[in-house]
């Protein structure tokens, strides 16, 4: 479906910028770990001008932090683009990209998740690069343990001449920790993995198509433009389907219900094979006779045609999967656990 980049090797150049949110110098120390944990890996890295500083929520304005990025994204010799994380106005870059440019040209991973969504969606449906859903550069401290983040460079190295596994552990992390006072600080795993039906049900189910998605509270304002034409992407898939993933940083409950059903008026769940919701780190009800987070599942996906799974490792309640957007990918899930398979 998309084109894949080539896989990442010791001594490849690895680009380090801002295109959103920027990291303020508190942080400073948590970005030199992670830079210098990639060199230890055997990459060379280059900082971007868009990325130590932080003022009116983003890196640097939209026309710098455009520019930046257009560079490296068009370099022959950078093999990856890894922002520092998301944040708030990724947005404003659209309109300053050149995606039918990238087309033409070889694509390279652009990795993270949050507002880089709204990045890695368009590259998707517009230049038909595959790019990965995954942790951010600042997840990728030397002392993280858990699997599924430090399976992301390995990710990013493979060839796809066999399938990817990855399997969830058994608990997630319930709240962050301080990168500023500690700046090695790894995932607090602490909450226990339960996948969940949408419906209810315990029997088994085994999911496949192509992936494609990202954080809801970013790409939803695509649909209706040429930078989240889902429903082609869909039709695009035909009869080896599509797997639509989302999750939820932090909308409320009626929000949410909002664009969920502004994406099923444009289209999105139309046709697809099944839909992937991650973990909710959205605020719940204020009050409980007020719509809840599941409320509002149900009130939009609950009659959809296809499967839905949900509270999967999936965005901001960290571990989550590397997901390639393109990728053929296949979902089991039985008692409340699962496993994904990714195919080029």
């Amino acid at each position: 479906m998309l084109n894949f980049p080539a896989p990442l090797r010791p001594g490849d150049l690895i680009a380090v910028t801002a295109p959103s949110s920027g990291v303020p110098a508190p942080l400073h120390a948590r970005l030199d770990l992670v830079i210098e944990h990639l060199r230890a890996q055997g990459y060379r890295v280059v900082e971007g001008a868009c990325l130590r500083a932080e003022h009116k929520d983003a890196s640097a304005p939209a026309a710098e932090r455009a520019a930046e990025l257009m560079r490296f994204l068009t370099d022959p010799t950078v093999a990856a683009v890894l922002p520092p994380w998301g944040g708030e106005l990724a947005t404003e870059l659209l309109d300053r990209l050149d995606f039918e440019a990238l087309r033409g040209l070889p694509p390279k991973w652009l990795l993270g998740f949050s507002d880089l969504s709204t990045l890695q969606l368009p590259l998707a449906l517009c230049s038909g690069w595959a790019s990965a859903h995954g942790a951010n550069l600042m997840d990728l401290v030397p002392s993280q343990t858990d699997p599924l983040t430090t399976q992301v460079m390995a990710v990013l190295a493979a060839d796809w001449r066999e399938p990817v596994l990855q399997r969830p552990g058994p608990t997630y992390q319930g709240s962050w920790g301080d990168f500023a006072t500690r700046p090695d600080v790894p995932l607090l795993l602490s909450e226990p993995v339960a996948w969940q039906r949408l419906d209810g049900g315990t029997a088994p189910l085994s999911l496949q198509g192509h992936l494609i998605g990202g954080c809801i509270d970013t790409i939803a304002w695509l649909a209706g433009t040429r930078y989240g034409a889902v429903p082609d992407f869909i039709r695009a898939c035909g009869t080896a389907g599509t797997l639509l993933y989302l999750e939820n940083c932090e909308l409320n409950p009626p929000t949410l219900a909002r664009a969920l059903w502004s994406l099923r008026r444009h289209g999105w769940f139309d046709g697809l094979a099944g839909l992937l919701i991650g973990r909710n780190s959205g605020p719940e009800a204020a009050q409980a006779d007020a719509l809840s987070y599941r409320d509002a599942l149900d009130s939009v996906l609950g009659e959809l045609a296809c499967p839905v799974l949900i509270d999967l490792d999936i965005g901001h309640k960290m571990p989550q999967f590397t997901l390639i957007n393109g990728a053929l990918a296949s979902v089991s899930f039985a008692d409340g656990h699962g496993a994904l398979v990714q195919r080029r």
